[in-house]
């Protein structure tokens, strides 16, 4: 099911109903724009699929999706079930992320092949949960993702754990699974993909900042491919921020 908005505005945003896939339900996406390079964009700790446009970051980029510079699928998380659900022992919310990713994979990333008329490189991003998302995707599969952009990024999943950890988890979380990237996966990190890591020194960007400074740690001292764009004390947590950032890196790219 595709539902278009507006298709005298080339910016109209089409809502999908896709399939759940390994999610066993079905998931929502907004996707916006005509042409471009292909961008999934995470949300933050709500998981709303409709978050980018309520929060004016689809009008922030409306330069690039007008121009054709860009095209912008927003889905939908299970973030309440993994990460947020605090009553579930963080074995069952790792599992519940992993069934998203491979929703992601097995599901998403078909259906933008298809709407792009093309198995293209795609880019990813993502706000403070939603960088954990992205930098996570664009880590695990080189082979999909050519380009995260995270911003304000959460990059510890163990925040989410109370510490725990365990294998599983090590290889969702951005943070450990960095520092250990070894062999074929490496060698793929380093032909094929980067990160763009960016945060302010503002309000609520304290934890932001120290995990954003410490992923970049460890990305270079694996020769992942990676910019750190560290931002003034002026910058805060909060999405105005993020239009600008997310404009001013986007136009580098497109």
């Amino acid at each position: 099911m595709t539902t278009h908005a507006d298709a005298a505005d080339p910016i109209a945003g089409h809502l999908s109903r896709l399939p759940g896939g390994p999610l066993q339900r079905p998931v929502y996406l907004w996707s916006y724009g005509f042409y471009g390079p292909p961008l999934i964009a995470f949300p933050t700790s709500g998981g709303y699929a409709h978050e980018w446009q309520q929060n004016g970051m689809v009008e922030a980029l409306r330069p690039l999706l007008a121009a054709g510079r860009l095209k912008l699928y927003c889905p939908e998380t299970n973030v309440a079930e993994a990460w947020m659900h605090g009553t579930d022992h963080p074995r069952e919310r790792i599992r519940a992320h992993q069934r998203y990713e491979r929703w992601v994979t097995e599901v998403l990333v078909p259906h933008i092949w298809a709407d792009c008329r093309g198995a293209l490189p795609i880019w990813l991003a993502g706000a403070s949960v939603g960088a954990m998302y992205a930098s996570a995707m664009a880590l695990k599969h080189p082979a999909l993702f050519s380009w995260a952009l995270c911003l304000s990024g959460r990059y510890d999943a163990r925040s989410f754990t109370e510490g725990y950890d365990d294998a599983e988890i090590y290889h969702s979380n951005p943070m450990t699974f960095a520092r250990g990237i070894h062999g074929e996966q490496l060698g793929a990190l380093r032909a094929r993909t980067t990160l763009s890591l960016v945060c302010g020194q503002g309000k609520y960007e304290a934890n932001c900042l120290a995990e954003t400074k410490a992923m970049a740690g460890h990305l270079r001292h694996a020769g992942v491919p990676h910019e750190l764009d560290v931002w003034g004390r002026d910058v805060h947590h909060e999405w105005p921020w993020w239009h600008r950032q997310a404009l001013y890196h986007l136009r580098r790219r497109t």
